[in-house]
């Protein structure tokens, strides 16, 4: 059934009618509203392992060539064919002869006719490479399918797995929306071809390596177009003058390249979540003891007790203030016998001493202080 080609601005999720699609996101928004939102939840589906050929940022079966001022980052591979088939990159094999170099290639570059272990690394990552289409090729439960009539430009394409059975245009600017952790595949059945000054964007955090491009017939970036992901192709890879590759040109016939920039692409690290500092507690403060103060030579407590102004303190708001300890009463003395007649009378007593104020303080009949200001005794 062909469907009707969609408007480019709107958003995926108002395109689609596949309702599986629609429980499935409708079950992640009930998971991030209860539990909340986790790092290690992706959206989409499960990565594609790439094995040892995830390893190279170019390899191909039958060669790589270039022309103009190309600039790789990574290493490349070819196999079973051999380093003749690697052309316009000037290589200098090293002295084992198990890789080679280029000024244009940051990385190494490997063939099959290269001494061991090259020729066993190679066939490795090769079975790798066509393990990884058959993957994602094979998956099922797709997101949606046939969408936009294979013209992808101008969407906005959230996390998922896209089925087309056709070949695949992007015009215009795509945009990828999603996280770091979220993945995408696009399987298509025929060819991807991508326009001169189109770019593949990349927004909220979405990342080249968690892409992965399955097409079956040859795939074309046209000129200065900025490619992101990794293209997995059953045949060729074509990128022409001044295209950028960020991701993989893994491709089971040839890659051939003009001018190009191609950088290998790798998952970056999320930072784990900065723990929130704890405060130091604050201590308590200590009080200050209140001095005696003031010219009537004493001082009241806040309990309403006096002290002396000759040095001693309120010790704290509720305690009391240090007072003398009252003297003893004296117990009255037993009447003498009366003397003998002839014994001299006693002298008569003398009288007591009024008491008087000190410099400090009055002194109260049981021996305590008060203040001159204070109660009165």
């Amino acid at each position: 059934m062909t469907h009707k080609p969609h408007p480019p601005t709107s958003a995926v999720a108002n395109k689609l009618s596949n309702q599986p699609s629609i429980l499935t996101a409708l079950f992640v928004a009930c998971v991030f509203t209860f539990i909340g939102p986790l790092a290690a939840l992706a959206a989409g589906p499960a990565a594609v392992s790439l094995g040892t050929a995830g390893n190279f940022v170019v390899l191909t079966k039958s060669g790589i060539s270039t022309t103009g001022a190309t600039k790789v980052t990574g290493d490349m591979g070819t196999s079973p064919i051999s380093a003749s088939a690697i052309t316009g990159f000037g290589l200098t094999r090293d002295s084992a002869n198990t890789f080679s170099t280029s000024v244009q290639v940051t990385g190494k570059v490997y063939a099959a006719d290269y001494a061991v272990p090259t020729p066993t690394t190679l066939t490795a990552a090769i079975g790798d490479m066509q393990t990884a289409y058959a993957d994602a090729a094979g998956r099922t439960l797709p997101t949606a399918t046939e969408l936009g009539a294979g013209n992808i430009g101008g969407l906005t394409l959230a996390p998922g797995l896209y089925k087309w059975g056709t070949g695949v245009t992007i015009p215009t600017d795509v945009t990828l929306a999603g996280g770091p952790n979220d993945v995408w595949i696009f399987q298509i059945g025929q060819t991807l071809t991508m326009s001169s000054g189109a770019h593949i964007v990349l927004s909220g955090g979405a990342q080249a390596s968690n892409i992965f491009w399955v097409v079956a017939g040859q795939t074309t970036i046209g000129t200065t177009a900025v490619f992101n992901g990794t293209i997995l192709d059953q045949v060729a890879i074509v990128l022409n003058t001044g295209a950028q590759l960020n991701g993989r040109a893994l491709a089971q016939t040839a890659v051939t390249l003009d001018a190009n920039s191609v950088t290998l692409s790798v998952a970056a690290a999320t930072p784990p979540p900065t723990p929130a500092p704890v405060p130091a507690p604050t201590p308590a403060p200590t009080p200050t003891p209140a001095m005696c103060s003031g010219t009537d030579h004493s001082c009241q407590c806040a309990t309403g007790n006096y002290c002396l102004f000759s040095g001693a303190m309120c010790v704290s708001p509720t305690s009391p203030c240090p007072v003398s300890t009252p003297a003893p009463t004296p117990t009255p003395a037993t009447p003498a016998t009366p003397a003998v007649p002839t014994a001299s009378p006693a002298s008569p007593a003398t009288p007591a001493t009024p008491v008087a104020c000190t410099q400090d303080a009055k002194q109260c009949s049981d021996g305590s202080y008060v203040g001159r200001g204070g109660p009165r005794c």
